[in-house]
């Protein structure tokens, strides 16, 4: 049994995602620091070319995207539940939309100048710049665009006066009464805001929004241990990838199994993947690749938001 290790940074969001939701799990891993900016040579060795943050590694299996790292650590441990019987759909469909649309506006309102001033305050201008010169790169070319911040500062009261409704209503502590993963996706955005006291006030005039928000921080991140990035590309060389899902197959008109594909986000960092196309179930796609230095890796990805091609 290989153990957990997640490929992240501090201030990432869907970094902070997913370390919530080890915290959730109450499970332990592993920690490999990887830089904010392109390159990423010891990330991409794993993943072939995805250069999104964060990535979960077991093994020789590689994770792409928080969403399907949330589906993988359910089946890691049933309890608690991410997904609770009976709010799968209502769960799996809030958790898409804050991932996207809240995400999209909480950036916009992040990067705005004030708050920019504020939280590179610490940096020199050319770190600064060539930080704002990847961000462009991450969204140039998807369907992703960077979100006014007129139009972000206009609907974000909508959002949050919706979610303090739904909070003041709901019997229990969380979204859906008890914790699941629609909450962590919802927190990760505010989170970001919170990160200075230009956008905190954004959160903070919402009294059930910023009570709940603490309740979901308040997981924590679980127990995790520092790894350095070579040494996870050894247990990746290492290891042999695990079977492949029980599932059929459930392939995409003119693709089949054991064919070469290209694998890449639909949204923003949109740098496809190669390899060979093992698998194509209801959530999730993967593929074989091999790496000079990861030996053979199965890197898996969700179906939503991805496209697959033929080479």
């Amino acid at each position: 049994m290989h153990e957990l290790i997640l490929h992240h940074y501090p201030n990432s969001p869907f970094a902070e995602k997913a370390r919530l939701l080890l915290g959730f799990k109450q499970l332990s891993w592993h920690s490999v620091l990887i830089p904010p900016v392109m390159p990423k040579p010891d990330l991409t060795a794993l993943t072939g070319g995805y250069r999104k943050t964060p990535v979960l590694q077991i093994g020789a299996d590689i994770y792409c995207d928080t969403a399907l790292i949330a589906r993988r650590l359910e089946a890691e441990k049933a309890t608690p539940a991410l997904f609770p019987e009976g709010q799968e759909f209502n769960v799996a469909s809030v958790a898409q939309w804050a991932d996207s649309v809240l995400f999209q506006h909480a950036v916009s309102l992040v990067f705005q100048p004030e708050s920019i001033a504020v939280r590179f305050a610490a940096l020199p201008p050319e770190a600064v710049k060539g930080f704002m010169a990847d961000r462009a790169g991450l969204f140039s070319g998807g369907s992703a665009s960077r979100l006014p911040l007129e139009q972000a500062q206009q609907q974000w009261p909508t959002f949050m006066a919706r979610l303090e409704q739904q909070l003041s209503r709901e019997e229990g502590d969380f979204l859906f009464g008890e914790a699941s993963l629609a909450d962590f996706a919802m927190a990760h955005p505010l989170w970001f805001l919170m990160a200075t006291p230009v956008t905190a006030p954004l959160v903070e005039a919402y009294p059930a929004v910023a009570a709940w928000l603490k309740r979901v921080l308040g997981f924590g991140h679980g127990s995790a241990s520092k790894l350095d990035a070579a040494a996870a590309i050894e247990i990746a060389r290492n290891a042999t990838p695990a079977a492949l899902p029980s599932e059929a197959s459930l392939l995409p008109a003119g693709f089949q199994l054991g064919q070469q594909v290209a694998i890449a986000a639909t949204d923003y960092g949109v740098d496809p993947v190669v390899g060979e196309l093992l698998f194509a179930g209801t959530e999730e796609l993967i593929l074989r690749r091999e790496d000079a230095r990861a030996g053979v890796v199965h890197v898996h990805f969700p179906r939503v938001g991805f496209r697959l091609e033929a080479c």
